[in-house]
């Protein structure tokens, strides 16, 4: 059986770094704080995440059979990193397009 949420994960990161590489072309990750930016975010993720996954008392759960089971750390799904990253990037990366749209003379291509 696919696991769904796992294949779901893996699509989100890697439509996400595709739209950056082939279409938007922001240059955000080669940024150090885009790389900050995403260390924070999981400085928040991980705590948050691991009490809402926590083994015994779980507040959010997941049929096996829709993710990996690789659970780490503090029993947290690896596929909820994935959505995390895409979720992060994806919103910083629009910003910064709009941004850079937004300063661009009238008339560039």
């Amino acid at each position: 059986m696919i696991a769904e949420y796992s294949v779901a994960a893996a699509v989100a990161v890697v439509l996400v770094i595709g739209l950056e590489s082939l279409i938007l072309r922001t240059g955000l990750f080669g940024q150090a704080r885009y790389w900050m930016t995403v260390v924070i975010a999981l400085g928040f993720q991980v705590p948050v995440d691991g009490w809402l996954t926590r083994a015994g008392a779980p507040i959010v759960s997941y049929r096996s059979q829709a993710i990996s089971g690789v659970r780490f750390p503090w029993h947290i799904p690896v596929e909820d990193f994935a959505f995390g990253f895409a979720l992060v990037t994806l919103t910083l990366l629009l910003c910064r397009w709009l941004a850079l749209r937004s300063t661009e003379p009238e008339g560039s291509p």
